[in-house]
């Protein structure tokens, strides 16, 4: 029998925000299965899953890094299908911010430096559609906007 005690359950959903506000609520669920009642294996391993997912959840904030440079490249791309316009952008994003949403440089704040506060208190997924956006605008394409960047210094 897999034994876990509550101490290693509080100190994996230590750092958590919101998910520590729950811990005493949901270790207590699973201190209580696994005390001493006769676990079914469907349940033991849902309760190492939710575990396992409050440590995860537990590392990914305590590291800060909510946001990683490759979810937030597989997102734009995920808007831009062409892959050309997409490297476009890439090198647009990465001259102005290196993909640092929280990146600022005067007035100017996140991943497209724009000089919004309202864009500034974006997420980094919602400053991709706000740049893809004033980009689409502006110059129609991210090759129209990089081929200025690099004639002008900005866009």
């Amino acid at each position: 029998m897999i034994k876990l005690s509550t101490d290693v359950i509080h100190r994996c959903a230590k750092p958590v925000g919101l998910a520590q506000d729950h811990a005493p609520y949901l270790t207590r669920l699973i201190a209580s299965q696994l005390a001493g009642e006769p676990l079914k294996r469907v349940a033991r391993m849902r309760s190492l899953v939710l575990v396992g997912v409050l440590c995860l959840i537990g590392i990914t904030t305590a590291n800060g890094s909510q946001y990683s440079v490759d979810h937030l490249k597989l997102y734009a791309h995920s808007r831009i299908i062409d892959y050309k316009e997409f490297q476009c952008f890439n090198k647009i994003i990465t001259k102005e911010s290196r993909w640092s949403y929280l990146a600022r440089n005067g007035s100017h704040y996140g991943l497209g430096q724009m000089r919004s506060k309202h864009y500034r208190n974006l997420d980094p997924f919602r400053q991709i559609d706000a740049t893809l956006r004033y980009v689409t605008i502006r110059y129609q394409t991210s090759c129209n906007a990089w081929t200025f960047h690099m004639k002008h210094g900005y866009y």
